[in-house]
């Protein structure tokens, strides 16, 4: 979230927003004449249906990684290594960084990081101070951080040494894979403008804070907490200071974002189009009536609406699928007190994926426009990262062999629910903590505002129903499912979920080298359902420091048989409809957008 980028950049595809009526849009997301803006300086993006803005600190915490709001904070503040998909393959995009060379030790122990000759906009330059700013703030609070995983950034990273002002050293534990380490680590890091974040409070002073623990704790409750009040990104003078291509023009609670050219910009991306327009729409049927009306100039579709395509090339649109690096599924929550014994149980798990109709699915409910997913790493595009045994599906079909295994563990069909009848933990028995006269019934909290996705819960319910168990569906927006299923222990009242599903356009969009250290590494910051598995940790360690594809392929493996979550279809991101002559770009796989990147050609 694939190779799926920063932490932050390693995220779930999320949506988020308050629920309207079909077919309005958000109060004020039109264009501020109603219509396309392809004649002005400007152009209006649709933002996914549900799929709310609300955090602008380029610093992610669990709550607040939303896709659009990393696009959004790196169009801001721009990213010391840019690992994007921008031009059509996941390289480094140098245009849109902030270092211009990376030299790795042929030990692999450590880089000298250079930075190029730039500035903020404030005219103050970006020195390795700002860099060790961010490292200082990042080391003192990672558990708070969501890009952490414990073993990984930054607790691999023994030091950083300030060379001069455009350069630095940063010291690891030991020899790392340098793709791993350039595409996963250092683009996770983003320099901050020291000289007007580094305070305790808005009234304090500028200081060294940052480089005492106590201090750098401080810098991060109140950075946080100034980040926490969306009303003021346009107007707080914290936020003003960026070294992005763009600066925050407006910032609405609704989700309407206008961004303004940093005329400041001296980077290698400078803006083509003076103001972006983001617009925030409660689901897609409202953004579709958007395009037909010409209020949008870069939005989508339903992929269930592809044979409605016509309709918009003959409006002067192009219609073009957005592919992602990315896996999607729904967490259990092994922690939860009612079930979490039953998500223990791998045969249970098994039951369960056996029960899920991927081929259905991607045919039927996508529309041709998603792939089953077996396993940990994507394959909606090839890689040598996939195994034989991910690629294979281990888990086929089949609700006849599900219910057949379950009976073979201890459980009974009572009034259409397997239920458990043989508590214990022998091979025919239910499992240790299953009790007697546990019902198979599980209940997810799911994104709402997409007509597919409802359609696949209804699906998935139908299925698991031929099994005997039981599956009810709640609906939230994105940023309350997250905060309503966080990382838990039993006995705590946020414990109460059990499964969770934020999927719609793909669950987890990885960088360049897909390993799972966010995901499924024990205590792992995006680690929601806290699954742990010793030897799956060793074989996650394992592929971060090899320098073949064999680790990748095992840990590949491993999950695909261990089954940490259900594995369900991987989907396009989103079904693009372009306004003819808007151009200059190509679409990320890694789901970020980069406003720079757009301009008017007229072609």
């Amino acid at each position: 979230m694939f190779l799926v980028r920063t932490a932050e950049r390693r995220r779930w595809a999320l949506v988020a927003g308050a629920a309207l009526a079909v077919g309005s849009l958000l109060a004020g997301c039109n264009g501020a004449n109603g219509s396309s803006s392809a004649s002005s300086g400007s152009i209006n993006y649709a933002l996914p249906a549900n799929f709310t803005p609300n955090w602008v600190l380029p610093i992610g915490t669990p709550a607040h990684l939303n896709t659009n709001n990393v696009s959004i904070a790196a169009s801001l503040w721009e990213p010391l290594v840019a690992y994007d998909g921008s031009t059509g393959a996941i390289n480094w995009n140098k245009k849109a960084s902030i270092a211009s060379a990376a030299d790795f030790a042929p030990d692999g122990k450590s880089v000298t990081v250079t930075l190029g000759a730039r500035h903020w906009s404030d005219g103050k330059p970006i020195t390795s101070r700002d860099v060790q700013f961010w490292f200082n703030v990042i080391k003192a609070n990672k558990t708070q951080w969501a890009g952490y995983s414990a073993g990984k950034a930054p607790d691999n990273w023994t030091a950083l040494k300030v060379l001069d002002d455009h350069r630095f050293t940063l010291t690891f534990d030991r020899s790392y894979n340098d793709q791993w380490m350039l595409a996963n680590e250092l683009s996770q890091i983003t320099p901050l403008p020291q000289h007007v974040w580094d305070r305790t409070s808005a009234s304090a002073a500028v200081s060294d804070a940052d480089k005492t623990p106590a201090g750098a704790k401080q810098v991060w409750t109140f950075l946080n907490s100034a980040a926490k009040n969306i009303s003021k990104y346009a107007s707080d003078p914290l936020w003003k200071t960026v070294s992005g291509p763009y600066t925050v023009h407006s910032f609405s609670t609704a989700g309407k974002v206008v961004l303004a050219a940093n005329k400041k910009y001296d980077g290698g991306e400078k803006a083509h189009i003076p103001t972006v327009n983001l617009l925030p729409f409660t689901t897609t049927d409202a953004e579709e009536n958007a395009l037909r009306s010409g209020q949008v100039d870069y939005g989508y579709i339903n992929a269930t609406d592809l044979d409605q395509k016509a309709s918009f090339t003959g409006q002067g649109y192009n219609v073009k699928p957005w592919t992602g690096w990315a896996i999607t599924y729904m967490p259990y929550n092994f922690e939860n007190p009612a079930m979490g014994a039953v998500f223990k149980q791998l045969y249970a798990r098994q039951a369960v994926q056996e029960s899920i109709d991927q081929d259905s699915l991607a045919k039927v409910i996508f529309n041709g426009t998603a792939v089953p997913g077996y396993g940990p790493i994507p394959q909606a595009q090839s890689s040598d990262f996939v195994s034989p045994a991910q690629k294979d599906n281990p888990y086929p079909f089949s609700t006849a062999k599900a219910k057949a295994l379950l009976t073979a563990h201890g459980w009974a069909d009572q009034g259409g629910t397997m239920t458990c009848v043989q508590p214990g933990t022998s091979v025919a028995q239910c499992g240790a903590g299953v009790a007697k006269g546990t019902k198979f019934r599980m209940q997810v909290l799911s994104q709402s505002g997409s007509t597919v996705t409802d359609n696949m819960m209804s699906a998935i319910q139908s299925s698991l129903a031929k099994t005997g168990i039981g599956f009810s569906i709640k609906t939230a927006p994105v940023n309350s499912v997250l905060s309503q299923t966080p990382q838990c222990t039993s006995d705590q009242a946020s414990c109460k979920w059990q499964l969770s599903f934020f999927g719609t356009a793909g669950s987890w969009y990885f960088p360049a080298f897909p390993t799972g250290d966010s995901l499924f590494q024990t205590k792992a910051g995006s680690n929601f359902g806290s699954y742990s598995n010793p030897q799956v940790d060793k074989l996650i360690a394992e592929s971060t420091t090899s320098t073949s594809n064999t680790a990748v392929q095992q840990y590949s493996a491993a999950l695909a048989k261990d089954l940490p979550v259900i594995w369900l279809p991987e989907p396009d991101y989103q079904i693009s409809v372009i306004k003819n002559g808007l151009g200059g770009f190509a679409q990320d796989s890694l789901a970020d957008f980069h406003p720079a990147q757009w301009q008017w050609t007229g072609k």
